[in-house]
């Protein structure tokens, strides 16, 4: 969509322009354009969005992971590259990026604030962003992060899975409906029709 952006907003601006007519056509068009051109540009592209919801999707696995390599007794440094190393991804990448600032000696907090700021990896980033402030046990903060990380995502696929039921109710009616009129309601109807004698 990005790519057409200036087509989309231009014909949706005349589209506005000619429905409005009069006095208003002009700035209505105008109005109708920009906005239009502004809500493209901050769509998310679709690449972009399976990347960020492939990586949600891998967090749980992610910080269980790291949780069992901190609580092996690996440095945070160390279990970050045992992990990203061992579990590729879009999470991975992502996390990856963080372990050469660690080892160049940049400040843990900073780089765990920045971490938090990532849409997909935020919990994570500012679990360890408290656990380094406060001084906090990392093991039992990743411990329970993953256990609560893990229940978001089963509450996702039981909605996910609720809504198939849903989706699929209606075309199986329409799937299922004519045969109930010509197996059910046909042959009933043209019995009571021949009883009539019509």
């Amino acid at each position: 969509m990005r790519r057409w952006r200036p087509l989309w907003a231009t014909l949706s601006g005349a589209a506005a322009a000619t429905f409005l007519s009069g006095p208003l056509a002009g700035p209505g068009g105008l109005l109708t354009a920009v906005a239009v051109w502004v809500v493209i540009s901050r769509a998310e592209p679709a690449a972009v969005r399976r990347r960020r919801e492939a990586a949600h999707r891998d967090l749980p696995h992610l910080v269980g992971l790291l949780a069992d390599a901190l609580r092996a007794g690996r440095s945070p440094i160390e279990a970050l590259a045992l992990v990203t190393g061992a579990l590729p991804g879009p999470a991975s990448e992502r996390l990856a990026t963080a372990v050469p600032r660690l080892r160049l000696g940049v400040d843990p907090r900073a780089v765990w604030d920045d971490l938090a700021r990532d849409p997909a990896l935020a919990p994570l980033g500012r679990v360890l962003a408290r656990a380094e402030s406060t001084g906090a046990p990392v093991v039992l903060a990743m411990a329970r992060l993953a256990e609560a990380l893990a229940e978001d995502v089963r509450g996702d696929v039981e909605d996910r899975a609720r809504a198939v039921g849903v989706r699929a109710a209606l075309p199986l009616g329409l799937c299922l409906l004519p045969s109930f009129v010509l197996l059910g309601i046909v042959p009933v109807v043209a019995g009571m029709l021949g009883t009539l004698g019509l």
